[in-house]
């Protein structure tokens, strides 16, 4: 079932036309449901070992869970959706796979039924890939702990999101990038990444990120946010050096934590986080997990 985003992502279209006094006659299409379909979702490995796939999902609205355990196969699971233009396609150009949610073809704003239906469940198998998500108003559980990624690249609308790495990521990460609009959106386990770099952008929204887990190299941070509540939380042992820059916002931080004008850090003798944090207004939460 659909959560808020979406009523709230249409809502903002219609208090915006209001606020801008003026008069627009917008079509409203009534979305119909029918019959709930499964569709079983199966991309084969690559014919070659040494190959790095390349995965994209493409999502519109609801709910997607994804998580490590297919065998013998690239992706594996279901489709579920009781809308007849959701019915996922599945394409394949030697490395390069996209799963889509079907077309919607709808004028106007979309009015949904209260029962609409539109849930993934996949997984995925230790392949190694780079794994691009590009969502809209939809929520999402990825346990992304145990595989072999080489880069992620999410972009997504108004979502309510939890990401964890519960196991650490078996191949070397060059770049995790998120990028986000009005969200709620928790990351956790980035120790556990095995990444160099992380950039997260976002909008208006509550964010968490945790970097727990087992560090085995350095990691570059970079964060800019609008007017938002977001905390960091980073285990006993590492190190980090932050730097702050931001309009009408408050920092408060847990014992451990330096202060010296703008910059913030926390002692270590493990590897090292440099975060670099802007925003535009709120509330930013420097923790320690001890």
């Amino acid at each position: 079932m659909f959560r808020k985003p979406i009523l709230l992502a249409v809502a903002a279209l219609v208090l915006a036309s209001l606020a801008c006094g003026v008069n627009i006659e917008t079509p409203v299409t009534e979305v119909k449901t029918g019959p709930t379909e499964t569709e079983e979702i199966s991309v084969p490995l690559l014919e070659s070992k040494e190959s790095v796939a390349d995965l994209t999902l493409e999502f519109g609205a609801g709910n997607i869970k994804l998580a490590s355990g297919a065998e013998d196969a690239l992706v594996a699971g279901t489709a579920e959706y009781n809308v007849e233009d959701f019915k996922p396609d599945v394409s394949i150009n030697g490395d390069n796979i996209t799963i889509s949610q079907g077309d919607l073809n709808v004028r106007g704003i979309p009015q949904f039924q209260d029962d609409l239906i539109n849930n993934w469940d996949l997984q995925l198998g230790s392949t190694p890939l780079f794994l691009r998500i590009n969502a809209g108003a939809y929520t999402a559980d990825y346990e992304l702990g145990g595989l072999s990624l080489t880069g992620i690249d999410i972009t997504d609308g108004a979502a309510d999101v939890d990401l964890t790495f519960s196991e650490p990521n078996l191949s070397e990460m060059e770049t995790l990038t998120y990028n986000t609009g009005a969200s709620n959106i928790s990351i956790e386990g980035l120790g556990n990444a095995n990444l160099s770099e992380l950039v997260f952008r976002s909008g208006a929204g509550s964010y968490t990120l945790d970097f727990s887990g087992e560090m085995q190299r350095d990691m570059t941070v970079s964060i800019e946010s609008g007017i938002s509540s977001i905390t960091i939380i980073v285990p006993e042992g590492v190190a980090a050096n932050l730097t702050f820059e931001g309009g009408m916002s408050n920092v408060t931080y847990d014992d451990g934590w330096e202060k010296d004008g703008s910059n913030y850090t926390l002692a270590g003798d493990g590897y090292t986080l440099t975060i670099s944090v802007k925003m535009g207004a709120g509330n930013l939460e420097l923790k320690t997990d001890k």
